[in-house]
This record gives structure tokens, C-alpha cells and sequence, in this order.
């Protein structure tokens, strides 16, 4: 077997070992038995036990709190056993937890789809693209806290991994993606679609693994689960030979691992903790910045415990949205480019910011060197490679953010007992007052037609903080991020790192594969939607009955809100529907893209397509929506096409800049000193 190790991956430590013996083979585990458990989990890591104590299976709870997991099925495949490596494959699948695939057979990987036919444990998913099975391997993890798998065939099914894969570890998704490659004789002769899809794939994945033998399939796929979910989670890419698949191997579990130099902290160390909680008693313009590594690894709660016991308040990244309960009155809302006025003032105007899980991203950060220019810096991350890789940490904290919150309250505690408390009554105050003043708001257009902004506020309140909510990339997505209040982690999904067009039908259908009882709705713009609507065959013929709505203003919203604002309204190439369609000398009304009818479009794969153009029928639109769960529904919703995101910030500008309209800057006077 050919290994290639790549990126972020390196954290160093003792606390861990190298592996993890695979649980017994009575039961279906949870990745977490295999010590390739979910980060979103209730007991201390797997790495933290010695090989000998297998913990007891995980609950499965996307958001907290949640109801435990039903009975997994029982594991039928042989715990010793001659096999092929295809066999190996499916066997080790099951062993590790894993319940659906989503992929496309071909040439390469065909041997691995003969015996998955005969899984009754593993639910394979046909997608329509292999984007579309990437993606939806990213939904299901996203939504569960479990490994997602995608499995497709060598070159072209390969390489259309490449876009997922990398989303994935943009957003630190745990994913294993499962590709077949031409027979190791062919490997590097350019044969009948080969790609080096390990080398294509070294800078975007934590781990890859190249498989040539089938005794090292199932070990290998141990392994892959491990590193995926453990640490930093991350996707991992298992590319093996059409003849390692074929060849006969033995089959046995569990199996050790073999990987030497992954250790992985888990624990914070005491000293730099103690140290975070002083400078938290001694600041006066405190604030907890939290990130998506919160929700990655379940600290939700700890997170209300330290906010309600210091006062401090707290902002949400676009990737931690849910986090912390919108409604929660320390919540100050969402920083960064489209962040609101009162999260992106806190930030700047800080003496402390306590980073938690979160990356110092430059859409928070805005110009860098102009960021919280008074506030010194707790950072706390279990990848040692973020700290201080954007902003330099006063108190760097290596570790679970679960584990780093739990310390810091005691500590906080601790602080608190000697008398060391600060009094955060003015800061509180000056935020409530911007709070009060710059509101997240939007106009309703003049001609009567939808403002974009009530349409996804009203999904929101009538689908509720249950659902979960999957958006695409653009203004949309912002808006989506804004107008729906999260009030529990694991119900909002997005592309945040790479901005992938095209993520939300099929994101939307692993979520609701990994949560059939949640609602789900996909909150598409009619540009991203027709990257992937293919999907939607898929959802019909499978049973997944996710709900869309397309934002329809007939173009490229953000990149057309760009032009309107830096290029002299020129708009290039921005426009997806007829522009010639309507009369000059008559009222236009917005028309959205209809070319492809979105409504027939639905329709012609197997779903409900519903037209709504009218504010006074978007409640009962949605209701409609709502009410149907036999069968996916699309819902295109003709939106004014002049809709602005907004706040912003401009790129490559300092966040004190921000406009919370055009041409409107928030006064800064009154600042707490």
C-alpha cells in the first residue's frame, strides 16, 4: 500500500495512540467504537481510551439535545473468512458504521458494487453525478456527525470528486471518498481512464491512501474513518486498484491500525487555560468568537455554560451559526463581510476576543491588519496549524474545544471565586445600543413583487428552529444566514470555506438521508440550482423528500451585486433569463429564469413544482410545501432582482468600514473606553 499524507494534518502529542482496535463484530457500530468515532459525540474522544476500552456506542444526535439513535442493524459479514478485496470492502463498511454510499458505479470500482448488492447493512444511494454524491456525503455528515461516504470510479468519476473533496476540507467535513483506479499494472501508463486522482487530491484532503493489495483494503478503510473524524475532521481519500479489488485476501477484524504520527490533542494544556481565564476576569470589552469547530465537537452547551456564567457576549461565524441560540440576548449575531453591525462593532471595539474553533477567516477578519486592533487574543483550536496563522495568539490553546470550554469554566470559576469577576454592564450596553440602532432589515420593492429576504424569513418561521436548513452559495446564502434564527447546532449547512455553486439539492438530500424525520429545506438561487438539479431525480426515485426554494432573480445574484457597486452597473454576463422578453414601454415585473421552466423542470423529475410571484401567497406556498412528504418538493419564488446583501463590507477594507446600506456607515461614537 502507497500512502500520501498531506496539509493540515499534522497535530502532535501524546494523549493519543496511533489506532484503535475495530469493536466486535456482534453489532453495527458507531464510528466512534472504532475510535473513528463522531466528533459530534457525548463521552470523551476514542483516542483518549487505550485500545482495550471500547466505549459504548455514540448517540446519534446532530444538534443538542437530541434523542439517542435507534438499534443499528445487525452485522451479517464474517468476522474471519476468505474474500475478494471487493468483499473486504463492503465488509470493513459495515464494521466501521457506515449505513449509505452515495455513488455511481464504473469500470474501476465495478468489482466493489457486486458484493455491496448484497449489504444488508449499507444503503447505496445512485446519484446522478458524482458532485452530487460528494456533496451529499458532506450533508449527511454535516447533519449527523458521522462519516459520510461517496464512492465513485477512476478519471472522470474521480476527478468529478475533486470539487466535494474540497469543500469538505475547506469546511472540515469528515467524509471518506471511495474511488476505483485502473489495475496497478496500468498505474502510470496512461491507460483507459487513469487519473493520479492521489496526487490531484494531496493539497485538499487530511489524508490519502493509494491501495494495491487487497489483505491492506480493510485495514486501510479503518484507518481512513479514524483520520476523518478524529482531530480536525477532514475528508480522506481511499483510491484502490481494480485488481486489489479482485484478488482473493483474507478478511479478518478488528485490525490494528498502522499510523505512526498521528496523535491528535485532544486535552488543553492547564497552564494556558488558567491563563485565558485571567485575562478573561481582568477585561471590560470581552467577546466569545465562535466558529464551526464548536458544533464539530458537540460543545454547545458548554459554550451556553461559559457565556451565561462570564456575561461575555457572544458573535457566531457563518460556520457556527447555531452554536448558540440566536434569541439568547448575549448573542450579537453573525461578524464578517455580511456580518451584522452590532457582532462586526464588537469585534473591532474588543479588548479580548476568545476565538473558539474558528480560523480567523478573512471574511470576518475584513483587512487584516485592521482587525480588533485592540484586543488581545485567546485562540483555542484543535489544529495547532491555525494558531497564529492569521492573527498572532496571546494565549494559544491547543484542544477539543469541547474539552478547552469545560476546562475554561472552572477556571472561570476559580477566577470568580477570589473575587475576580469583571463588570461588563457598559460594554453590554454600548452593544445593546447598536443592536437597537443598526437591526438587520431589508425594503420592500416598490412594484409590489417579493423582497428575497421576507421569502426566506417566512421559511423560517414557519418550517422553525427544527429544520434543517441547506444553502447554496451567493446572496441567497446570505440572507439565509441572516433571516433565520438557529437555535440549535447541526440545522444550518452551507459551503462556507470554498463557496461551492451547486451544494445545496444534493448536501440537502444526505441531510435528509441522515435525518429522514427532520424537515429539510434547500435554499437554492437559480444560478446554483442548475449545477446540480440533477439530483432531484435522485431524491424522487429514492424516497427523499427534501424541499427547495429557488430564489429566482434571474441572475447571478452576488456577482451582479458586485457590478451594481464596483463596476458602473455593467453587467456582464450576470443576466439568466430572456432580458428582451417584455415590452420596453410596459411595467416590468420581476420574471426570474423560465428558461428552464423551474416549475415543469420539477415536475418532469418526479416532483411537486409549485410557482409563487405574489407576496400575499408565500405563507401558504410554504404551508403547501410543509404538508407534502411523499415526494420532493420545488417551490421557484420570482424575487426582485435588484436585492442587495446587506451589511457589508467591501474585500480587501478594514471592518469599520462596513455599510449597513448604501452609502450608510453605523457612528461609532459612544464606544465603551
Amino acid at each position: 500500500m502507497t500512502e500520501q499524507m498531506t496539509g493540515r494534518k499534522g497535530t502532535a502529542g501524546p494523549e493519543s495512540p496511533a489506532g484503535s482496535p475495530a469493536p466486535p463484530a456482534s453489532a453495527v457500530p458507531s464510528p466512534r467504537d472504532l475510535a473513528a468515532r463522531s466528533p459530534h459525540r457525548d463521552a470523551p474522544r476514542a483516542a483518549d481510551h487505550s485500545p482495550a476500552e471500547t466505549p459504548a456506542p455514540a448517540e446519534h444526535a446532530p444538534a443538542e439535545p437530541r434523542s439517542a439513535e435507534a438499534p443499528r442493524a445487525q452485522v451479517t459479514s464474517p468476522s474471519r473468512v476468505q474474500a475478494t478485496g471487493a468483499q473486504a470492502l463492503v465488509y470493513a463498511l459495515e464494521r466501521v458504521g457506515a449505513d449509505v454510499v452515495f455513488g455511481i458505479p464504473g469500470g474501476a470500482v465495478l468489482p466493489a458494487y457486486d458484493p455491496l448488492l448484497d449489504s444488508k447493512i449499507i444503503r447505496h444511494i445512485l446519484v446522478r453525478h458524482e458532485q452530487g454524491a460528494g456533496h451529499a456525503a458532506t450533508g449527511y455528515a454535516q447533519a449527523t456527525g458521522r462519516v459520510g461516504v461517496c464512492m465513485a470510479t477512476s478519471g472522470p468519476g474521480a476527478t468529478n470528486l475533486v470539487t466535494p473533496i474540497a469543500d469538505a476540507y475547506m469546511d472540515s467535513v469528515p467524509i471518506v471518498a471511495i474511488t476505483g483506479q485502473v489495475p496497478s499494472s496500468l498505474i502510470g501508463t496512461d491507460g483507459f481512464q487513469e487519473a493520479d486522482i492521489s496526487g490531484i487530491t494531496i493539497p485538499i484532503t487530511k489524508h490519502n491512501f493509494l491501495v494495491t493489495k487487497p489483505e491492506d483494503i480493510a485495514r486501510t478503510i479503518g484507518e481512513a474513518f479514524h483520520v476523518a473524524s478524529t482531530g480536525r475532521p477532514g475528508p480522506v481519500l481511499v483510491d484502490i486498484s481494480k485488481d486489489a479489488l479482485q484478488a482473493t485476501t483474507e478478511f479478518s477484524w478488528p485490525v490494528p491500525f498502522d499510523l505512526p504520527g498521528y496523535h491528535p490533542v485532544t486535552r488543553p494544556h492547564a497552564r494556558q487555560v488558567r491563563e485565558a481565564a485571567r485575562l478573561i476576569s481582568e477585561s471590560r470589552r470581552p467577546v466569545l468568537y465562535v466558529g464551526g469547530g464548536v458544533i464539530k465537537a458537540r460543545a454547545a452547551s458548554q459554550l451556553a455554560e461559559l457565556a451565561e456564567l462570564t456575561g461575555i457576549p457572544v458573535v457566531t461565524t457563518l460556520m457556527g451559526r447555531g452554536a448558540f441560540p440566536d434569541r439568547h440576548p448575549l448573542h450579537m449575531g453573525m461578524p464578517g463581510m455580511h456580518g451584522c453591525v452590532t457582532a462586526v462593532g464588537a469585534l473591532q471595539q474588543a479588548d479580548l476576543l476568545i476565538a473558539l474553533g474558528t480560523r480567523f477567516d478573512d471574511r470576518v477578519t475584513g483587512k487584516l491588519d485592521t482587525f480588533a486592533p485592540g484586543a488581545l487574543i485567546v485562540h483555542a483550536d484543535i489544529d495547532p496549524a491555525e494558531i497564529s496563522k492569521n492573527r498572532r495568539a496571546d494565549v494559544p490553546i491547543v484542544g477539543d474545544c469541547r474539552e478547552v470550554i469545560a476546562d475554561l469554566v472552572a477556571a472561570v470559576r476559580a477566577e470568580h471565586e477570589q473575587g475576580r469577576r469583571p463588570d461588563l454592564a457598559g460594554w453590554l450596553a454600548q452593544l445593546n445600543s447598536w443592536r437597537s440602532t443598526y437591526p438587520l432589515g431589508y425594503d420592500q420593492p416598490g412594484d409590489g413583487s417579493l423582497a428575497p429576504q421576507y421569502v426566506i424569513e417566512r421559511i423560517g418561521k414557519i418550517a422553525g428552529p427544527e429544520a434543517v436548513y441547506v444553502a447554496g452559495v451567493g446572496q441567497h446564502q446570505m440572507w439565509a444566514a441572516q433571516f433565520i434564527d438557529y437555535e440549535n447546532p447541526g440545522t444550518w449547512i452551507n459551503s462556507g470555506g470554498l463557496g461551492t455553486m451547486g451544494f445545496a439539492v444534493p448536501a440537502a438530500m444526505g441531510a435528509k438521508v441522515g435525518r429522514p424525520d427532520a424537515c429539510v429545506w434547500a435554499i437554492d438561487g437559480d444560478g446554483c440550482f442548475q449545477m446540480t438539479n440533477q439530483e432531484l431525480a435522485t431524491c424522487a426515485l429514492e424516497g427523499i423528500p427534501v424541499k427547495v426554494a429557488i430564489i429566482n432573480n434571474g441572475s447571478l445574484g452576488m456577482v451582479r451585486q458586485w457590478q451594481t457597486l464596483f463596476y458602473n452597473e455593467r453587467y456582464s454576463n450576470t443576466d439568466l433569463h430572456d432580458t428582451t422578453s417584455q415590452p420596453e414601454n410596459e411595467p416590468k415585473r420581476p420574471m426570474g429564469t423560465r428558461i428552464p421552466d423551474f416549475v415543469k423542470l420539477a415536475e418532469a423529475y418526479g416532483c411537486e413544482g409549485i410557482r409563487c410571484e405574489d407576496p400575499g401567497d408565500v405563507d401558504k406556498v410554504i404551508e403547501q410545501a410543509m404538508a407534502i412528504d411523499d415526494r420532493p418538493v420545488v417551490v421557484d419564488f420570482i424575487v426582485h432582482k435588484d436585492a442587495m446583501v446587506w451589511p457589508m463590507v467591501a474585500a480587501g477594507t478594514s471592518n469599520n468600514d462596513i455599510k449597513f446600506a448604501r452609502g450608510l456607515a453605523p457612528d461609532w461614537g459612544g464606544s465603551t473606553e
